[in-house]
């Protein structure tokens, strides 16, 4: 049995699609097709199945994905002991958010090259909770993600790589002399709730008893402060950081204390074969 196929049936089964699972691996569609039914041959039955316009496991394949991602690790993690190198094989499987992906990882991505040139990186962006899952699952070696709202498991090593206080964002030509006042006179664009910094928000502004006037409600740092630079109202956002030079067109007000911030940190498996590649990635973070 081809390892690699069970790859394409994993990603397959993860993206929903084939097309997505070629997007993934950087593989043709109709060379995921070819896979799946050699896989499908090899194992004497059918492991997927049309549903609209989607894809989904047949019974036997939901019962065996599992045993594919366990196998999938096991060859990993072989691998990564056969290296001849200080650190495991590569590649190393790192998930970021996106505002990690547009601020803090770049510049750790430029250190990475100069010390592990040999060892390239996958990157997977996704939110916090997902990337957590599949770090806990092995999917992936390492995240940057934000910490949850609940205390994290022992089998993860966490370091904290940035503390992002809320701020108000506001058009750069609005005049801002009380920045709660300002949140409740205004309209105002919520980051989803759903969220660990968005429930901070909400928190925060009902500890002032303030009900903002909400217009939207979005997940996307990046995109609720495009929506505040073409004037459609302002927000409570972490004090993210960005890559290049900021948008003219906001500005970033303190809020009054104590206000909360939420902690964006790389994490991975203590106990896993691969865990010394973001042991060193982490070492990366504070180089100057």
């Amino acid at each position: 049995m081809d390892t690699k196929f069970l790859n394409s049936f994993v990603a397959v089964v993860e993206s929903g699609s084939i097309a997505g699972a070629a997007r993934r691996l950087n593989l043709a569609p109709t060379t995921i097709t070819q896979q799946m039914k050699a896989l499908e041959v090899d194992i004497g039955c059918e492991l997927l199945m049309r549903v609209g316009r989607t894809v989904k496991p047949t019974v036997v394949g939901a019962r065996i994905v599992e045993q594919a991602r366990d196998i999938l690790r096991g060859v990993r993690d072989l691998r990564s002991a056969a290296s001849d190198t200080a650190l495991p094989a590569g590649p190393l499987l790192l998930g970021a958010t996106p505002t990690a992906l547009m601020g803090l990882l770049p510049a750790i991505l430029r250190r990475w090259m100069g010390a592990y040139p040999a060892t390239q990186i996958f990157i997977e962006p996704g939110t916090s909770a997902t990337l957590l899952q599949r770090v806990m699952s092995g999917q992936l070696d390492a995240a940057i993600i934000v910490h949850p709202s609940f205390p994290l498991d022992k089998t993860f090593a966490w370091q904290s790589l940035r503390e992002e206080p809320l701020i108000l964002l506001t058009p750069s030509e609005m005049k801002v002399h009380d920045p709660l006042h300002t949140a409740s006179r205004e309209h105002f664009i919520q980051y989803d709730r759903n969220v660990v910094a968005g429930r901070m928000a909400d928190d925060y502004l009902r500890s002032h008893n303030i009900q903002p006037k909400v217009l939207f409600e979005l997940d996307g740092i990046e995109h609720i402060a495009q929506l505040v630079a073409e004037g459609f109202g302002v927000s409570i956002l972490p004090d993210w950081p960005v890559m290049g030079p900021p948008d003219t067109r906001t500005k970033r007000w303190r809020l009054p204390g104590p206000c909360p911030s939420r902690e964006v940190g790389l994490i991975w498996l203590r106990q896993s074969a691969r865990s010394p590649l973001a042991r060193a990635l982490f070492e990366l973070t504070s180089c100057p």
